[in-house]
């Protein structure tokens, strides 16, 4: 019975045990461990993120202070700071990163049917990377700059759903245009980029793999025009051509035509000049769709302001590696019961009443529920709330 269980535990109840012991077999996660395992390692780790705890100390005193209820909480091992830190030291970090990839594979049908902007049934993905700070004298082999450490978060976002579909960490020095080597273009899906993804021959597979891209051009793109089209000049559109690249290299690394659309903002009055090799779009939707890139800055504003991956509990590459992919794993874990438990809440509501809630025993849909319903009583009230936001 939900009464007899934490919210915690139902929380856990979206992880598929099963795949998680075929990531800890694959890479042995498990040898010679005696009494904390992988799973202790994840489900404290997984509490330390939705309790925004700030230390492994302050883990140990949370989980410690409920030490009769941590075995309903899936927790068999003993919490100490220096077991949890061995682990995070220790651990082969691509066991969560696996296991977040299974996670991804189960939360993307969820959001298959989500509202896009652009009346489109194609995949839309946005391309981007974040930059985590680090302190270089605590993280010497993350150095960014002369005296700066960093690491770089690489995100494939789907935008039905914001549901991550590739990550990829590196270094701070790691350019982002590299991360295009690393994705399998899929046929007749879109990809969306900033300027920052302009090469032509890592564009050219793109279309060669029979897939879409809307990017920004740079300021000293060079092209000739070879004809232009119609287009509605009352919704901000300034052309609508067919360029074919000029430039000796550039030339014969995209042989291609592309289409250049130029693009004012009504509201900033800001100039954007979009390339794509999508010539059957209507024109007015290829700004569109850039301006639903704007999805991924708010899912990395969202994951540093909600989750643990700005302040790390250990010093090592793999400690870090290993908090942020079961950072992302949370992440997923939270989307995964929203979906399955038909809430309208937001990601970051559900975030805060599990915080707050995670020893309770009681059904987790009916503290959601009850949440729900009050939020739609204040939104419903005349009176301004001063704590909507």
């Amino acid at each position: 019975m939900n009464e007899e269980r934490t919210v915690f535990s139902q929380v856990m109840d979206c992880v598929p045990h099963h795949e998680f012991r075929k990531c800890v077999r694959r890479y042995q996660g498990n040898f010679k461990v005696r009494k904390f395992s992988c799973l202790d390692q994840f489900l404290c780790m997984c509490f330390a993120q939705l309790t925004f705890r700030e230390s492994l100390r302050d883990i140990e005193a949370c989980l410690r202070s409920v030490q009769p209820r941590l075995y309903h909480m899936g927790i068999r091992g003993r919490v100490s700071r220096s077991t949890l830190a061995d682990a995070n030291e220790r651990r082969d970090w691509r066991i969560y990163r696996d296991f977040a990839h299974i996670l991804i594979g189960i939360a993307r049908p969820l959001y298959v049917g989500e509202h896009l902007d652009v009346e489109l049934e194609s995949t839309v993905y946005a391309l981007d990377s974040t930059t985590i700070d680090l302190c270089l004298s605590l993280f010497p082999w993350a150095r960014f700059r002369r005296a700066k450490g960093a690491i770089k978060l690489h995100t494939l976002l789907d935008l039905r759903g914001s549901i991550p579909t590739f990550i990829h960490l590196s270094d701070g020095k790691f350019h982002d245009v590299r991360v295009l080597d690393l994705l399998m273009a899929e046929p007749g899906s879109f990809y969306v980029m900033d300027k920052a993804y302009v090469d032509f021959s890592r564009l050219f597979k793109i279309h060669q793999a029979s897939a879409f891209f809307v990017i920004r051009a740079k300021r000293n793109f060079q092209y000739r025009r070879l004809c232009s089209s119609a287009f509605d000049s009352s919704s901000g559109l300034r052309c609508d051509q067919t360029v074919i690249v000029k430039g000796v290299k550039s030339s014969i690394k995209y042989p291609a035509p592309l289409r250049r659309i130029s693009f004012v903002d009504p509201e900033t009055k800001k100039r954007f000049v979009f390339l794509t090799n999508n010539f059957l779009l209507p024109a007015q939707s290829i700004p569109a769709l850039y301006k639903a890139r704007w999805q991924i800055e708010l899912f990395f504003k969202w994951i540093k302001q909600h989750l643990r991956i700005k302040a790390f509990y250990g010093t090592s590459p793999n400690a870090v590696k290993t908090q942020v992919w079961i950072a992302i794993s949370t992440y997923l874990l939270v989307a995964i019961l929203k979906k399955r438990l038909k809430l309208d809440l937001s990601l970051h509501t559900i975030l805060q009443i599990l915080s707050l809630s995670v020893f309770e025993k009681v059904p987790i849909l009916k503290v959601l529920s009850d949440a729900s319903r009050t939020e739609q009583e204040c939104s419903s009230h005349k009176q301004l709330n001063l704590f909507k936001l």
